[in-house]
């Protein structure tokens, strides 16, 4: 049966997903004749307030005369997050079309229901184009790689690991505190070392966890936004990094943690390390207004409640003036030859900083990326009371895509294949395009489980650091899990957006939360076969340009088959992952040769077999359709 109205069919909608302000959207309603319709109409939301309501105009019966056409258009007038549903007058009464699963359209009473999304994003909202389509490897800077090299003004109260390959410090010390203050000696001459490794990935782009000052090993507690934690390296360091990656066409992007400071910081200054005066030390300080005390010194805000991370006004005209202003923070490094800014907890900054942030990052270099860390569908977040607006085009240029994350783990762990193209799809309608190319699409990051262990091993929720620390994968446990990790980054790798892999995910590493997903890289001790497969995968991707920008369609597949198909007008591109131990057949899309570019798919005359457990990635060339 056809549907009433369905968002993601061009017969009822066009153009799909989300416009740029001024743009008109044709809006088509299919409603059966024995309805007898005296008047339909289109009614737009805005933050749950309305907007207006448009008559559609009766537009003639079907071929079949079952049913009848009301179409209209709308035009959102300025950048916004819309809602739209339909109502309905007919001789017994008014009824309205709701938003049901996938986008279709359920009858529901007078009082309405669910509405579709309509996300209107500035017309000239424009992001980096040197990220499409690439490869982004995350790295965290103690655990990756080091030089050997002699490191000067390092705190003496930190503790060096003599082995590279010891389990990273979890038990807590004699105060009963969790320190995260032992180091494995990585820094920016070890990544450097190691580029020609990562441009063998096909990486373009490297993310690197927080390179500030800062007196832990993850270094999320900044002490000093101005230098670069000596453990690590230097200014100078840096810049040569950055100067070498873009030799080899790869791009730096640094962590950006403007939330909160570390208490032990040259700002807050609590222990007296530093030889500033602290917002901790006296209300005269120069830093005082950044804090959030209830009651000076020793009642104040931290981040979830953490002392040792107090947190900031990022708001006060000092503190965007500090990292945002002329010769602030953010342009000082961008001067250094970054790429850009991965923003931590960037649902927890408020507009007025993410809007001077964005300004000051493109006045260094337009195409600089501004990417935050939203743990949800980020365009429709509500946060500091209201809606956000972080993708309308003066914010951020993308985001992590948890929901991506999400989708790929709990298929491959038995999870149903529909609810893994809704949850795609619905991120596909919701971002803007140019979003939506350049998501970071991770499976695992320094904040959770490894994939492989997410994917193979017992579930570590409600296990305690000692549980965690003396578990493993069983041999047959890492079996499944590596044969499950090639499926998730064949889906990785073809889904809208660029894929990111975590540091060590392609060598096989396993481990559960905060420290064992942090540790050292196994050099010389990787998996061979994954390194094999991570660089194909990169080698596949950059021979595809349709997975730069190309269309996102879901295939229908068995509910233990995911398939859905990249194309751009020039080219197609179709991925297929069976997660069931028997082979399964999935149809192929109509017109057109395929072939076979990456795992195995037996093509037969019209269907693709894939193995048990297999994936494949097919492509074809079709004709550029004619305007």
């Amino acid at each position: 049966m056809e549907p009433l109205f369905h968002s993601r069919r061009a017969e009822y909608r066009d153009p799909f997903g989300a416009v740029a302000a001024g743009t008109p959207v044709h809006f088509r309603v299919r409603l059966p004749v024995e309805w007898h319709s005296r008047a339909v109409a289109l009614r737009v939301f805005s933050a749950d307030r309305p907007v207006q309501s448009d008559g559609m105009f009766w537009a003639g019966r079907t071929e079949d005369d079952a049913a009848e056409w009301w179409e209209c258009h709308f035009a959102p007038p300025t950048p916004a997050l819309y809602y739209y549903d339909f109502r309905v007058e007919t001789p017994d009464g008014v009824c309205v079309l709701a938003r049901g699963r996938g986008g279709a359209a359920e009858v529901r009473g007078e009082e309405g229901g669910d509405r579709w999304q309509l996300t209107c994003y500035a017309a000239d909202f424009q992001t980096p184009d040197w990220l499409c389509g690439g490869v982004m490897y995350q790295i965290f800077p103690d655990r990756f790689a080091a030089s050997g090299a002699n490191k000067r003004g390092v705190p003496t109260d930190r503790v060096l690991h003599e082995n590279w390959d010891e389990e990273p410090r979890w038990r807590p010390d004699e105060k009963g505190e969790i320190r995260n203050c032992d180091y494995f000696g990585g820094d920016l001459k070890g990544i450097e070392g190691k580029l020609d490794y990562l441009a063998s990935l096909g990486v373009t782009c490297l993310y690197l966890n927080p390179i500030f000052e800062a007196h832990s090993n993850h270094r999320y507690n900044t002490a000093d936004y101005r230098r670069v934690d000596p453990m690590l390296g230097t200014a100078a360091d840096l810049r040569s990094l950055c100067a070498a990656a873009k030799e080899r066409g790869i791009r730096v992007l640094l962590d950006g943690v403007f939330s909160h400071t570390g208490s032990d910081s040259r700002y807050f200054n609590k222990e007296g390390r530093y030889d500033t005066l602290g917002a901790y030390q006296s209300t005269e300080s120069p830093y005082f207004s950044w804090y959030r005390f209830h009651h000076w010194p020793d009642d104040y805000g931290g981040w979830w409640g953490i002392r040792t991370l107090p947190e900031v006004e990022e708001s006060r005209p000092d503190y965007l003036a500090y990292m945002t202003g002329k010769g602030g923070v953010i342009r000082t490094w961008m001067k250094s030859g970054i790429g850009g800014w991965r923003l931590d907890v960037a649902d927890e900054l408020p507009d007025v900083f993410l809007d001077a942030l964005r300004k000051a990052v493109k006045a260094e270099n337009p195409d600089g990326l501004v990417l935050g860390e939203v743990w949800e569908d980020a365009s429709n977040k509500h946060s500091y009371g209201h809606l956000r607006r972080y993708l309308l085009g003066q914010q951020l240029d993308s985001v992590m895509n948890y929901p991506f994350c999400g989708a790929i783990l709990d298929f491959l762990r038995g999870g149903s294949s529909a609810d893994f193209q809704e949850t795609v799809y619905s991120i596909v309608e919701n971002y803007p395009p140019q979003v939506t190319r350049l998501l970071m699409n991770h499976i695992g990051t320094h904040d959770t489980e490894r994939a492989l262990t997410a994917l193979g091993g017992e579930p570590g929720a409600g296990h305690d650091r000692a549980w965690q620390a003396s578990h493993s994968l069983s041999e047959a446990q890492r079996v499944t899990a590596v044969r499950r990790l090639k499926s998730a980054a064949v889906l990785q790798y073809c889904l809208p957006g660029v894929p990111c892999v975590y540091y060590g995910d392609e060598a096989g590493m396993e481990g559960y939360g905060d420290p064992f997903c942090r540790r050292t890289y196994p050099w010389g001790r990787e998996d061979k076969e994954l390194q094999v497969w991570y660089r194909d995968l990169g080698a596949m991707r950059k021979k595809a340009p349709v997975l730069r920008e190309g269309r996102y369609s879901p295939v229908e597949s068995p509910e233990d088959v995911v398939a859905f198909v990249r194309e751009d007008g020039a080219d197609a591109l179709l991925c297929v992952v069976n997660r069931s131990p028997d082979s399964r057949t999935v149809d192929l899309p109509a017109g057109g040769a395929w072939k076979t570019v990456f795992g195995s798919g037996e093509i037969g005359q019209n269907s693709v077999e894939i193995a048990g457990f297999g994936s494949a990635i097919l492509v074809k060339k079709q004709k550029s359709k004619k305007t």
